[in-house]
């Protein structure tokens, strides 16, 4: 526990570093991947961290920092995308790599680094499609809202730490609707939800959902107090405030009907 709670320290801050590096570089240049190089990352999170980046931007992505004199990373994939042959196609410029569709590993010079980022980014931009381009989310089981109790979350934390190879459950909660609409500090959404013949309401949480639109009437808050019937997709954690325990769920997604 220990380990891992210094990994999840390493991990949100490289990721947020990535996040910001990224956001730098979209100023400029929209790209098919994602390839970050920092000398100084942590090598024991970079693979989670290149999942974090999937997550937000979804598109192939490497995550590269310094070992022994030369730059090592980690590859992560999104659905049906091979990386391993769009690394493979760069091989002149790399020591060595290894793996397989969806995750790979990778040496080579840093002084490559540069001419890597572009030629790999050339390969993704030639074989990506639209269908890559469309965001998956896993899903573990379905849960009706009566299932989230106290019982079923401590059989979870017996599946714990939770991290690179043990990621937490996804589940899907379908047919629900939204009371208690909340907007937190301008761009977080704090609501509970309902299901039809269940008694339990639980608090969910989605960090960055407040502005999502379709359009300005269809943002995802009107259509949450309009009572319109969504699939959710969350992750069941445990919050204590003021010495009080509840269940809560971190929104992944919403799929409204």
């Amino acid at each position: 526990d220990e380990v891992n709670a210094t990994r999840r320290n390493f991990d949100e801050n490289i990721t947020k570093e990535a996040f910001e590096l990224i956001a730098s570089r979209e100023e400029s240049v929209e790209w098919n991947s994602t390839v970050l190089f920092k000398e100084d990352w942590h090598k024991g999170v970079i693979g989670i961290v290149a999942s974090r980046c999937i997550e937000k931007y979804y598109r192939p992505t490497i995550i590269l920092t310094e070992s022994n004199g030369k730059a090592t990373g980690s590859a992560r994939s999104v659905v049906d995308f091979n990386i391993y042959e769009a690394i493979e196609e760069c091989a002149d410029l790399l020591d060595q790599f290894g793996g397989h569709m969806y995750a790979a590993g990778l040496t080579l010079s840093v002084e490559n680094v540069p001419a890597f980022q572009e030629k790999f980014e050339a390969v993704v931009k030639s074989r990506i499609q639209e269908v890559h381009r469309k965001p998956v989310i896993e899903v573990d089981d379905e849960l009706s809202l009566d299932q989230i109790n106290y019982k079923f979350y401590n059989i979870l934390k017996q599946m714990a730490p939770f991290g690179p190879g043990n990621t937490e459950p996804v589940f899907r909660i379908s047919n629900v609707y939204a009371e208690d609409v909340a907007v937190l500090k301008d761009k977080h959404l704090r609501f509970k939800i309902v299901q039809d013949g269940q008694v339990t309401t639980p608090v969910c949480l989605g960090f960055g959902m407040a502005d999502r639109a379709k359009d300005p009437d269809l943002t995802t808050v009107n259509m949450l107090r309009g009572k319109m019937r969504f699939d959710i997709v969350a992750e069941m954690r445990e919050n204590v405030f003021r010495d009080k325990s509840s269940l809560q769920l971190y929104v992944k997604d919403i799929k409204f009907d």
